[in-house]
């Protein structure tokens, strides 16, 4: 498989009471960071309500952060197919694959809040079939075909793209929660996956038999699933020590679930913590625990374990959240992208492997400070200098330093 991928969702879940112009610049300028770290992918949703989830038009938020990055893929995570017409969303992703240069991912779901089903005046009952509808014509519609469609909740007439992705193949996902229809979709079609169910232990747990149903799907419908397009969605604070990680997060982790989860999504069987301890010990020290609140080396060990789980995934999604404050979120951040990835990556296992070729190897290179003194003795006035040069007074890198202790 190829070398993971890292990247960030951004829901976003961003507690009520903060300016929203400044939370929106506040969103930008973390991917801006995001591009400068050499991470994979930003994903960000469509949300209508509920207070916490406030960005309303993807495809507009990744357009301003395709002004303020270089590299960095930017997908819609997601466009809920069900809200729109097929035809709109197919030319709003073509325009913003072109203003992007080409880094677009079009990512789509059914819808997750059923508030905005509800305004939207949206039969939940249909949402996944209509998302099913609506990913058939908008792949066609990126090949350059003409469709003609009518279905009962929109109509098409000869319809055609005047403009076709940037990318040859712009990358398709859908998202994959607890059901199966996720995974049967992405079989379906042959398709990217992201699980964003992954983020609680039931999830995790589940990742093997949600790639099934992919695989499945795949078989029946003739297509091939490929776990490199598999992302899983994982939530974390990272900090220097793992107390250091607990005060940071445990505040915000504590008011993000009781507030939001359980208090304005009113989850089923899921109850309020007592206190941030609480929080932090049910969210990140459980056996099987979804979330890492702890070192870098937590979150190595946690990654792996979900490649073993998962029995391999293309990429590593992390939740971006407001559990610490601004300057501790963005120094976790950091952390993950100069230690988590490189190590996950096998960037830093040649370089072990270099400095363990040369402890090893001492008799070797010690011919090289044989040769610095050699010089050093054929010259009357150095061999006299030397007398009065002790043991790392040169001024020369230690690593030729020859042993001014031994004569040649």
């Amino acid at each position: 498989m190829a070398r993971m991928k890292f990247g960030a969702f951004l829901a976003p879940h961003h507690p009520i009471g903060e300016h929203p112009t400044l939370q929106f610049r506040r969103d930008l300028d973390f991917v801006q960071q995001l591009d400068d770290l050499n991470y994979d992918e930003f994903w960000c949703g469509e949300h209508h309500s509920s207070g916490w989830e406030m960005i309303a038009s993807p495809e507009m938020f990744l357009a301003a952060a395709g002004e303020r990055t270089k590299r960095i893929k930017l997908g819609t995570g997601v466009v809920s197919l069900p809200y729109h017409h097929p035809f709109n969303v197919a030319q709003r992703m073509v325009q913003l694959d072109h203003m992007t240069g080409g880094r677009a991912m079009f990512g789509s779901g059914p819808g997750a809040l059923a508030s905005d089903a509800h305004t939207l005046g949206i039969d939940p009952m249909t949402q996944r079939d209509r998302q099913d509808e609506a990913i058939g014509l908008i792949r066609r519609m990126f090949k350059g075909e003409r469709v003609t469609a009518k279905s009962d909740w929109f109509t098409m007439n000869d319809a055609a793209l005047q403009i076709l992705p940037l990318q040859e193949d712009m990358p398709f996902v859908v998202a994959s929660q607890i059901s199966p229809s996720g995974m049967t979709l992405a079989g379906k079609y042959g398709i990217g996956i992201i699980s964003l169910g992954s983020m609680s232990t039931q999830g995790l747990m589940a990742l093997p038999q949600q790639w099934e149903f992919a695989e499945d799907a795949a078989k029946k419908h003739g297509t091939t699933v490929d776990r490199a397009n598999w992302r899983v969605l994982l939530s974390w604070h990272i900090a220097e020590t793992r107390e250091q990680a607990r005060q940071e997060a445990g505040a915000g982790l504590l008011r993000w679930h009781n507030e939001y989860t359980v208090g304005t999504l009113q989850r089923p069987g899921v109850a309020p913590f007592a206190d941030a301890n609480d929080a932090v010990e049910k969210t990140a020290y459980v056996d099987n625990a979804a979330s890492v609140i702890g070192t870098p080396d937590d979150l190595i060990a946690k990654i792996r374990d979900i490649m073993k789980v998962s029995g391999g995934v293309g990429a590593i999604i992390g939740f971006a959240h407001d559990w610490a404050n601004p300057e501790n979120t963005r120094r976790s951040w950091d952390l993950v992208a100069r230690y988590v990835i490189p190590e996950i990556q096998g960037l830093i296992k040649p370089l072990r492997e270099s400095r363990e070729y040369l402890v090893q190897n001492r008799e070797v290179f010690e011919r090289a400070g044989q040769a610095v003194m050699a010089k050093i003795m054929q010259n009357d006035k150095a061999a006299e200098a030397l007398k009065n040069t002790g043991p790392g007074r040169l001024a020369i890198p230690s690593i030729n330093a020859p042993d001014l202790r031994q004569k040649v």
